[in-house]
C-alpha cells in the first residue's frame, strides 16, 4: 500500500524525489542524526514503526538497525511547515552514527564564538 496520497501532496522532494529526515531522541531532544526518505521509505517508518531511510550511495532502503543492531524504534514522525522536511522522533538503541558515535553531530563546533572549541568544552559549559 503506497504513502497516503494527501500526506504524499503535502512533500516537497529534492530533484532525486528525496526528503530529508532529521532523527531525534524522543525523549532528550538530542538530534542524532540525519538521513534521507522518499514516499516509500516514509510509508515503511509510518507502518512498521522503525526508521527506514533511502542511502543515497547505496541506491537501496536500509532499516536502522538492521546490520548494526543499532535501531531507532519510531515515536512520532512531524512534518515541517514547508513540507521539505521530517523530524523522526525515535528510541534510539545503540550508536545512532556509523562511526559508533552516539550522535553524528559531535564533531567540531562551527561559528565565530566556538572557532577553538571542542565539543567537550562546548558541554561543560
Amino acid at each position: 500500500m503506497p504513502l497516503d496520497p494527501t500526506l504524499a501532496a503535502r512533500l516537497k522532494r529534492d530533484p532525486a524525489g528525496l526528503v530529508v529526515a532529521v532523527a531525534q531522541q524522543h525523549d532528550t531532544g538530542e538530534v542524532l542524526m540525519v538521513g534521507w526518505m522518499d514516499d516509500e521509505a516514509l510509508h515503511r517508518t509510518l507502518t512498521t514503526g522503525r526508521a527506514t531511510y533511502w542511502s543515497r550511495s547505496r541506491q537501496e532502503y536500509w532499516v536502522k538497525g538492521d546490520t548494526s543492531g543499532h535501531h531507532q524504534h519510531v515515536h512520532e514522525v512531524r512534518l515541517d511547515c514547508d513540507g521539505d522536511s521530517l523530524l523522526v522522533k525515535v528510541d534510539q538503541v545503540g550508536a545512532a552514527c556509523h562511526t559508533g558515535a552516539a550522535t553524528c553531530f559531535d564533531a567540531d563546533l562551527l561559528g565565530p564564538d566556538t572557532a577553538t572549541a571542542k565539543p567537550s568544552d562546548a558541554r561543560d559549559a
